[in-house]
């Protein structure tokens, strides 16, 4: 199962409440295609970590996230894959090569945007008029490979950059959008937004 699964599931769950059929049903939507047997049995393991609750409404289970629960949501990739899921589809892979690499100051590998939800799909249609991403070449890419020891990025995986240069104002905007998003699930903003939106005063 790949690494962001229980991400995957989180967003799936976090605004409605869902059988196994249909947790399988929107991951095969966003290209995760498990079994149903392995993906039962996962689910099951989640409720017994008290990830999630399982409610019994026969005949079928119907599973929740438990509120308060830790998710993955405090790494960067479920970060990521969180807000870039709010972008047009052909729009998240140069945002996340953009946007991961000026953060990592290093290219980005196929494994890590697996872990955001990039799939093929988006990789092969993903919006040139937006920003010009290319593949990484050169010997030195093997190395930076190896540097990596937080997860793990299978040898043949290839890596993708961005060509800053080319980016338009749709694409910066974007870009920005997500960035303030990541910004403020990173940081303690409590006491400093009021809770209220402001009344403009004529």
């Amino acid at each position: 199962m790949s690494e962001d699964l229980y991400a995957k599931i989180c967003r799936i769950l976090e605004k409605k409440q869902l059988s196994i059929s249909g947790i399988s049903r929107e991951l095969k939507a966003e290209g995760f295609d498990e079994h149903r047997l392995i993906l039962t049995g996962y689910l099951r393991a989640l409720r017994d970590m008290h990830k999630l609750n399982e409610v019994e409404i026969p005949p079928s289970k119907i599973y929740v996230c438990v509120e308060g629960s830790e998710t993955l949501d405090n790494d960067i990739y479920s970060l990521m894959a969180k807000h870039l899921h709010a972008l047009d589809p052909d729009a998240r892979f140069p945002a996340a090569v953009c946007i991961l690499s000026s953060i990592f100051e290093r290219p980005v590998f196929k494994e890590e945007l697996k872990m955001m939800g990039i799939n093929d799909s988006h990789i092969r249609n993903y919006r040139r008029s937006l920003l010009i991403v290319k593949e990484t070449t050169g010997k030195d890419i093997r190395d930076l490979r190896r540097s990596i020891t937080r997860i793990r990025v299978p040898d043949p995986d290839p890596a993708y950059e961005s060509d800053k240069y080319s980016a338009t104002d749709e694409f910066i905007a974007l870009k920005g959008s997500v960035l303030i998003a990541l910004t403020k699930d990173m940081s303690d903003l409590s006491g400093l937004i009021p809770k209220t939106k402001q009344v403009t005063l004529i």
